[in-house]
């Protein structure tokens, strides 16, 4: 009996095609082969052209708003289980309404519960994510979960800028572990944004806890939505005294007039994968590709190899 494992199949979803022929060219094999038909009022059909009875298949699709994205996710996912693939895994570099995992206030629902469970029923048998926006989020799948981080991504790139005085910050107290884990990482202090909402979005009041003067500040974040949050803290470091603030976040999500705050705030550069697509260019944006990232941990994945190098944080 041969022991050769013979080659999975990768497919990617319509926002996450470019990313995802990035990552099978990194794993060595072509993208397979989805259409996905449109009727006339917007309800939509994807399709495998090819044959997937009994191999393992990745299907590559971040699930960020609007709700589309998802839906096709949970199409592909139902369509490759009806179709008797062997192993089913969803990638998906960007886990969307990650932000909704807990009830914070009555009559609101826990919508990355809820997701987990659409995403099993339809028919995953493994989840690859990266950076979630609460680590918990692992407990809400009965399926494994291989949670990678970007910092393996971000390090480097830090790293080569050699800055002087580099202190790291987080924009809020919910990312404080993630800021230590990288001032460890880089022998740096760390700083930490107190701040109060109004609303969703809408940032009433910003404290700075830590010292910031004469320092290069790199704040710290698994996304960017609105850019309140980051451009607030980068202007309020500088009127403190720092010498330049950056910003590193997993997942541009970039909505409302996040671009034009980008542009107009104090910040030097805003460091994201591509994760998510860029809806604009902008000279202040600065793009690293996580398509090798993925591509390793499914290699070891299909290989039923170790992943844990990736484990850095």
């Amino acid at each position: 009996m041969s022991n050769v494992i013979p080659e999975p199949k990768i497919f990617a979803c319509t926002n996450t095609m470019v990313l995802g022929k990035k990552i099978a060219a990194s794993y060595g094999i072509p993208l397979g082969n989805v259409i996905t038909s449109t009727y006339s009022d917007g309800e939509f059909q994807p399709s495998f052209e090819e044959s997937i009875r009994g191999t393992r298949v990745f299907l590559i699709g971040s699930t960020n708003p609007g709700p589309e994205n998802l839906m096709e996710l949970l199409l592909m996912l139902d369509a490759a289980k009806r179709a008797s693939a062997r192993h089913i895994t969803a990638v998906i570099p960007y886990f969307g309404w990650a932000r909704q995992d807990r009830k914070d206030k009555p009559r609101v629902p826990i919508a990355a519960k809820l997701v987990a469970k659409m995403l099993e029923t339809a028919g995953a048998t493994r989840i690859i994510t990266m950076d979630l926006h609460a680590d918990q989020i692992q407990g809400f799948f009965e399926k494994p979960v291989d949670h990678m981080f970007a910092s393996t991504i971000f390090l480097p790139y830090l790293q080569s800028l050699n800055l002087d005085n580099l202190t790291i910050a987080s924009p809020d107290m919910g990312g404080s572990k993630r800021a230590y884990a990288y001032s460890k990482a880089l022998g740096s202090d760390v700083v930490i944004c107190y701040k109060q909402r109004a609303k969703a979005n809408i940032i009433s009041h910003m404290e700075l806890i830590g010292n910031v003067t004469g320092k290069n500040v790199v704040l710290v974040d698994d996304m960017v939505d609105t850019a309140g949050t980051l451009t607030k803290a980068a202007d309020l470091m500088m009127e403190r005294g720092a010498l330049s603030v950056r910003a590193i976040c997993t997942h541009p999500i970039l909505s409302g007039n996040a671009y034009e705050r980008l542009e107009n705030s104090k910040l030097e550069e805003l460091i994201v994968t591509d994760s998510i697509p860029l809806s604009q260019e902008s000279s202040k944006i600065r793009v690293l590709g996580c398509a090798n990232l993925f591509a390793d941990v499914m290699t070891k994945v299909h290989q039923n190899k170790s992943i844990s190098s990736q484990f850095v944080m």
